[in-house]
């Protein structure tokens, strides 16, 4: 029985590499996703680096004792708008949740200071801020979910081997978790200063 002759041995060969090409744009569709979410994530930040300015303009004229706490929260607005995905998504990641912890610490802040607290602009400021506090929530878990698609799809067998052929690993995409901080139980007692 020679190669030529047997049309069965045509077809599994044929059946083998459209099942490698399947598997191969799935791994490629699955990492662009990856990529997608993250750059919608840093739509949604941006936004944030927006905002920060702005509230603690208004707020520097209320809050004088602040200024450690508002000098903080610029510097690590700049560090986090300095610092990407690409270049470090974890490093990206752990500013991110200081940034977050800072702002926590601001908010509660705001609370001592009945005047800022009812002035219409603050009032608009902290109201886009939740906004987008909730669209960056939900931009992290889609790129969490796909983070999860890719690590299934490099894991689990046969598109396993066709990742690790490729280069296509999940390392250089944390899951964005929460930060220790944020772990961390919320006393009531600072809302009620």
């Amino acid at each position: 029985m020679s190669f030529s002759s047997n049309p069965l041995l045509y077809i599994i060969i044929a059946v083998l590499v459209v099942f490698t090409y399947v598997l191969y744009v799935r791994l490629i569709k699955i990492r662009n996703k990856v990529n997608e979410s993250m750059a919608d994530i840093d739509v949604q930040l941006k936004k944030r680096y927006d905002l920060i300015p702005n509230m603690l303009q208004m707020a520097a004229k209320f809050m004088e004792h602040e200024k450690t706490l508002m000098t903080e929260l610029t510097n690590l607005r700049t560090k986090a708008m300095q610092n990407t995905f690409v270049g470090s998504p974890k490093e990206k990641m752990e500013l991110e949740n200081l940034l977050n912890q800072k702002l926590q610490e601001f908010k509660v802040s705001l609370e001592n200071y009945p005047d800022l607290k009812s002035n219409q602009t603050m009032i608009t400021a902290m109201q886009s801020m939740n906004e987008v506090e909730e669209h960056i929530a939900a931009s992290r878990r889609f790129y969490n979910a796909n983070v999860n698609e890719l690590k299934n799809a490099v894991e689990i067998f046969p598109s396993s081997l066709i990742a690790s052929m490729l280069g296509i690993t999940y390392e250089k995409t944390p899951f964005f978790e929460v930060s220790e901080a944020e772990r961390k139980p919320i006393n009531s007692a600072d809302y009620f200063k």
